[in-house]
């Protein structure tokens, strides 16, 4: 017997007057509250699924039935003509070991500055910490926009005077990609570095610890949901970015994955949609598959986070 029914007897028992007994396991305004939640969640679903889905139809077509105007959400001829030309293309296969090289490199050299300058502008007080860590945040609101005009000028200053060439190397983008990822990435590690209670940290100074390894032992482990959402910040930046290496590299042997499929599948007002979708499938890939495995961390990182013992 549940509690409503057994103070109604009660009630009953007494003499004194019943209220109707409401059945079912929802009330009218919550059934209301789940069918509005449902119904915005398909939109939502719909909206950012349709062109992925289109992108996919579309790699299964050829040229000549993507020119035919057929019906854009059927495929009456499947064919995987295009993966196969773009993977065993060696061009192509040059495109996605760069971006690799450079996301690896970007993301590693990333963490490193960041878990550093959040640890010690959060835990080693000291004179204007609180400023530079603005001062961190602000530069990551600049636009890329205004900043790639000034760094290619100073990669032709250093090429002119030192002879070391950078322009037009993918390298050149490990230099410069940490411009765009260290300024937010290092204001993440600073929120879930302060949210440690500053108790651990003195106890670790008391018995003797030093502050590397108060960072590696304690810190590190602790805010492992924050590392795992910096590093997937970082990786999306450095494996999508276009602008940067669109005007820092020109040589095919030297371009990153989304610059590569732009410049070698449009050629002048010869759109090759087949293969450009295909290509972008296959640029969403590592993003997606990295993404769908650290969530499981990230998500118990914050679980083991939220409770003592």
């Amino acid at each position: 017997m549940t509690a409503t029914a057994t103070f109604e007897k009660d009630r009953r028992d007494r003499g004194g007057p019943t209220r109707p007994v409401r059945h079912g396991s929802m009330s009218r305004d919550r059934k209301r509250a789940l069918f509005w939640s449902y119904f915005f969640l398909i939109l939502f679903v719909i909206f950012f699924l349709t062109p992925p889905i289109y992108m996919f139809i579309t790699s299964l077509k050829s040229s000549t039935e993507i020119a035919g105007a057929t019906n854009p959400w059927w495929v009456f001829d499947p064919t995987l003509a295009n993966y196969e030309a773009l993977l065993t293309s060696s061009e192509f296969l040059t495109f996605i070991l760069n971006s690799a090289m450079v996301s690896v490199l970007v993301v590693s050299i990333t963490m490193v500055v960041s878990v550093m300058a959040a640890f010690a502008l959060s835990r080693m007080r000291f004179w204007g910490s609180a400023t530079l860590a603005t001062g961190i945040f602000l530069c990551y609101l600049i636009p890329e926009t205004l900043l790639f005009i000034p760094l290619f000028k100073m990669f032709a200053v250093v090429n002119e005077f030192t002879g070391i060439q950078l322009l037009n190397k993918w390298y050149v983008l490990v230099l410069v990609y940490p411009t765009l990822t260290v300024p937010f990435c290092t204001w993440i590690m600073i929120g879930y570095f302060a949210s440690i209670p500053k108790e651990l940290d003195e106890a670790a100074l008391i018995d003797g610890a030093t502050y590397l390894q108060t960072l590696t032992k304690i810190f590190i482990p602790v805010a492992l949901p924050g590392i795992i959402a910096a590093t997937i910040f970082a990786f999306t930046v450095s494996w999508a970015q276009f602008l940067y290496p669109l005007a820092f590299t020109t040589s095919s042997d030297q371009l990153v994955l989304p610059v590569g499929i732009v410049t070698t599948l449009i050629k002048g007002d010869v759109y090759n949609w087949g293969q450009i979708m295909t290509g972008a499938l296959i640029a969403a890939a590592p993003p997606l598959v990295i993404y769908a495995f650290l969530m499981d961390y990230y998500i118990a990182g914050l679980t083991a986070g939220a409770t003592k013992g």
